[in-house]
């Protein structure tokens, strides 16, 4: 397949699948954590190309020295890592996690825990779990699969990953090892590359206009004219998507359209 004709046929969520594979450009030897199915096949995606040093895990504690399809068990294994090992990576700050959000601000503050008065709130989600280590020991990237104002909020309702703004304010402590690479949602990827660590837009994807971004942002967004459109996978890229890695088209269930 000719690079045009695979950048024609791919899909939004393939598309994601591919920017959420850029997360962990870069990192060398370090544990990727992704959380969700697009951000799963992204980790695999960087491990197979760009990426071979990236450590991976079945989702428990094997250390996989191949890369299975999802779903499947790897064919070998590398090492050990417990729950308990786990831990011990986090706080050494060698392991890139990608985690969702239920809130997430323009400073990226992240909350998971629940929705209004966290005296009585109206909603309880999962808790604040280990998502105030991720964020302060190692890079913390962040995966949402449905961008809307509910969810990219003007402040969150209960921080449970640390943003830069609060990062700044506990001190060098805080901000020694902190940092937010990319926030990828299905409508574009953001960073805090700004000089007041504020979110950003670093690329839309394919076919998403500015104004539908903006009206699907709790807060003021601002859309520079020549912003750049989110890099579509290469014809390997797609084979090894669709082929290898998931074959069963599950990215699909997480992406709409």
């Amino acid at each position: 397949m000719s690079a045009g004709r695979a950048e024609a046929s791919a899909g939004r969520a393939e598309v994601c699948v591919v920017a959420c594979a850029e997360a962990w450009r870069g990192d060398g030897e370090i544990l990727a954590s992704p959380m969700g199915v697009v951000p799963t096949v992204g980790a695999r995606l960087a491990r197979l190309t760009f990426a071979p040093d990236l450590l991976l895990t079945d989702g428990e504690a094997l250390l996989m020295a191949d890369v299975p399809a999802l779903g499947a068990k790897p064919r070998a294994v590398e090492g050990w890592l417990p729950f308990r090992r786990h831990l011990a990576v986090v706080a050494g700050g060698r392991r890139h996690v990608m985690m969702g959000a239920a809130q997430l601000d323009r400073h990226g503050n992240q909350n998971i825990s629940c929705v209004g008065d966290w005296q009585r709130p109206g909603r309880q989600l999962l808790g604040v779990r280990g998502a105030p280590a991720n964020t302060l020991n190692g890079p913390t990237s962040y995966w949402i699969p449905r961008h809307s104002p509910r969810v990219l909020v003007e402040k969150v309702d209960m921080v449970s990953g640390v943003g830069y703004d609060r990062a700044a304010a506990a001190g060098p402590s805080a901000t020694r090892f902190h940092r937010i690479p990319c926030v990828v949602t299905d409508l574009a990827v953001l960073d805090f590359e700004t000089p007041d660590r504020t979110m950003r837009v670093r690329s839309l994807h394919p076919g998403v206009t500015a104004a539908e971004l903006r009206a699907a942002t709790g807060f003021p967004l601002e859309v520079p004219r020549d912003v750049p459109r989110t890099r579509p996978p290469s014809a390997e890229e797609l084979r090894l998507i669709r082929e290898v890695i998931d074959p069963d088209g599950l990215r699909a269930r997480e992406v709409r359209g």
